[in-house]
């Protein structure tokens, strides 16, 4: 079982106490999107869980627990977005330069194969322009090109109520062709998020964020794990469970799919208590909750290919 943690809110930045304390519980209580009377019960252990992806925009609060997490025998990666919007765009992030010295940090001491750094979504404005897209991602490659193993971009979907508008083909051409230059330059592997488009010409791949080849390198132990059928169809990734909850984010960044209104979000954030197995409030006595199946997905089937060399020259 991989725990996504998460595409619903930024647990890392916001809610770092309270997801060590599930952890060390050995459970979460995670409500239906939709029906908040209706809620399943995540069990964790080191067992079941065979890995955590973490996804944040600021990984700086989850930095004074991640010890305790591999104490605990947890493995984990992140994927950190670090953009070029400022706050017209983001409104209630942390400096980028400080995350981007969190980045670095994290990567020296934990790996840079643990360290994915996200530059998405990419947007066009009058201020955001292809221009000033590819002049700040190369500032940021002088940085962080050598702490990952590989950049992961997308472009912007014009969702319900999205202010923005989905780029046209030729907006994404001259993006990714001004993108791939530069990375290619700091031997920086680009790969697109749940995209159509093939962006292969200019040496950008698909990928997936929630990586079966990826874990497999990190833990040692091969997956069997299908595609996730919840995520759009271009999506890649394989199926894990997100303990995150919608509308809980305090970001404030205009373009989020999971946010509606800020001051829906600010409400729910004053009501976590990190001591609840609900990231937001507590048990009101009348949902219905439900135990999920908590199975690893380890693969202990040895294949031929598995065997060290001694014994593969027969």
């Amino acid at each position: 079982m991989i725990i996504s943690a998460s595409r619903r809110t930024d647990i890392p930045a916001l809610y770092p106490e309270w997801f060590v304390n599930r952890l060390k519980a050995g459970e979460v209580l995670v409500p239906n999107p939709y029906n908040r009377k209706k809620i399943k019960r995540v069990f964790l252990s080191p067992e079941t869980v065979d890995c955590i992806v973490f996804w944040t925009k600021n990984p700086t609060p989850m930095l004074p627990y991640l010890r305790e997490i591999e104490d605990m025998g947890y493995e984990y990666y992140f994927q950190v977005t670090i953009t070029d919007y400022e706050e017209d765009m983001e409104v209630n992030l942390a400096d980028t330069s400080d995350v981007m010295a969190s980045f670095l940090l994290m990567s020296e001491r934990l790996g840079k194969e643990r360290m994915d750094w996200r530059f998405d979504p990419l947007l066009l404005s009058e201020k955001y322009t292809i221009a000033y897209h590819l002049e700040q991602f190369e500032l940021m490659c002088r940085w962080l090109a050598k702490a990952t193993t590989r950049c992961i971009i997308s472009f912007v979907d014009a969702y319900k109520d999205s202010p923005f508008r989905e780029l046209t083909e030729d907006e994404i051409l001259k993006l990714a062709c001004g993108l791939s230059k530069i990375a290619r330059s700091y031997n920086l592997p680009l790969y697109t998020c749940a995209e159509k488009i093939n962006l292969e010409r200019f040496g950008i791949g698909h990928s997936a964020c929630i990586d079966k080849a990826k874990i497999r390198s990190l833990t040692g132990y091969r997956l069997d794990l299908k595609k996730d059928g919840v995520q759009r169809k271009e999506c890649r990734c394989v199926e894990s469970v997100d303990i995150g909850m919608y509308h809980t984010c305090i970001h404030g960044c205009r373009y989020c799919y999971a946010t509606g209104s800020q001051e829906n979000a600010r409400n729910k954030y004053e009501q976590h208590d990190p001591d609840s197995p609900l990231l937001v409030g507590h048990v009101r006595g009348d949902e219905v909750i439900t135990e999920r199946a908590a199975v690893s997905g380890r693969d202990i089937q040895i294949s031929l290919f598995d065997l060290p060399e001694m014994y593969t020259g027969f």
